[in-house]
């Protein structure tokens, strides 16, 4: 946040002055460090009382007792759906700060020129996709399915997102979606491993005609291709077969053994206020969670021919339909590396879909009963 200096500063200075016995340090850490140094001083005697953090994050300090849990009637200033999203074991344990949800950027020149139109669902994507390869000799869409929590997101649009439905008839078809586009060099044969760095640069040279993404992606392609932005405009991000829209948010978190508990939570307050909650909007392009902030005309009205506020106006519609959402569970980086080693298999065809599912299915649920042992060590040793 140290780009914002000026706002987060001044956010501080109000509220001492609204609080003149208390003072604020706040302390920014690089990305890449911030879970370390986080998890260190949680857990020691001394930690912040505030912190900003992630869901992941958060689901692992709260699975380790380490979260002061937060009381339902300090959240009724957000967005409902958003609170739900962030419980863990149906307890509160954060504030939510802010929120991105990606939407559609196409190319409409290309889209033109192959005469179809934009796909609002994945199978839509996939029936347009040899079109689009004839016409433009582009390709419709580099997925980075193997990025992060990327494929789990869309297998919970299907509603597939526990060790029983992952072995489904539902989710093979939606594997083999993909597995189908692989194979007939529909997507490009990067999609299994590229970030979505790669799927950038590839629709700013044109080479793809699709890119999912946060509104703040078309600075960049305003900024670096701007013969390719000039045919650039945004739809609603693809969906599944229950029509609901992914997420991602920051929040923040206060551990069990800060000093200044109540404190910290007005201040968490004061922060994702209306008024603080739309001036970092307007500065950085994020999704107010603020239910207030939400209803302003920054996000609710935007002049023809501004694809940067017509994005923007999307995403936060979009965060009115997020259920059911995509919610982390304790061991959800090994299930990520699970899904996404998955996907590369089926993709390169190393089995059939439904053995490769089946044994996904099985080390998801041993993740699962190993943790359980886990706990009951712990809780009854």
């Amino acid at each position: 946040m140290s780009d914002f200096s000026d706002y987060i500063n001044g956010v501080i200075k109000e509220f001492e002055l609204q609080n003149p016995n208390t003072k604020i340090y706040w302390i920014d850490v690089p990305f890449s460090e911030g879970e370390k140094r986080t998890l260190a001083s949680v857990l020691s005697n001394n930690p912040p009382d505030l912190i900003n953090s992630n869901p992941d994050f958060t689901a692992l300090l709260a699975q380790k007792n380490a979260l002061y849990e937060i009381n339902p009637k300090d959240t009724a200033q957000f967005l409902p759906e958003i609170i739900n999203a962030l419980k863990y074991d149906d307890k509160i344990y954060s504030i939510p700060w802010y929120a991105t949800s990606a939407v559609t950027i196409y190319n409409k020149k290309l889209i033109n020129n192959s005469g179809v139109n934009i796909p609002k669902t994945y199978y839509e994507l996939s029936e347009i996709a040899p079109v689009i390869k004839l016409k433009t000799n582009s390709y419709v869409w580099l997925p980075n399915i193997s990025e992060n929590d990327t494929m789990l997101k869309i297998l919970n649009k299907y509603g597939i997102n526990s060790a029983e439905t992952i072995n489904s008839e539902k989710s093979a078809d939606v594997f083999n979606l993909f597995k189908n586009l692989y194979k007939k060099n529909l997507i490009p044969k990067e999609s299994i491993t590229q970030t979505h760095r790669e799927a950038l640069e590839k629709y700013m040279s044109e080479s793809i005609v699709i890119f999912q993404a946060g509104a703040n992606f078309l600075n960049m392609i305003k900024e670096n291709a701007p013969s390719t932005y000039a045919n650039t405009d945004v739809t609603t991000q693809l969906t599944g077969d229950l029509g609901q829209f992914d997420f991602s948010i920051m929040n923040f978190v206060i551990p069990k053994k800060a000093k200044n508990k109540q404190m910290a939570l007005k201040f968490a307050l004061f922060l994702t206020n209306e008024k603080n909650q739309l001036e970092l909007a307007k500065l950085t392009n994020i999704i107010a969670v603020n239910q207030n902030a939400l209803k302003n005309d920054f996000y609710t009205k935007y002049f023809e021919g501004d694809i940067m506020a017509k994005a923007r106006v999307i995403s936060a519609t979009q965060l009115q339909k997020i259920n059911p959402v995509f919610k982390a569970e304790r061991n959800q980086k090994e299930i990520n590396l699970l899904i996404n080693e998955a996907v590369q298999e089926v993709l390169l065809d190393k089995a059939s879909t439904q053995d490769i599912l089946n044994r996904v299915s099985k080390e998801w649920s041993y993740l699962n009963s190993a943790h359980r042992i886990r706990q009951k060590v712990v809780n009854h040793p």
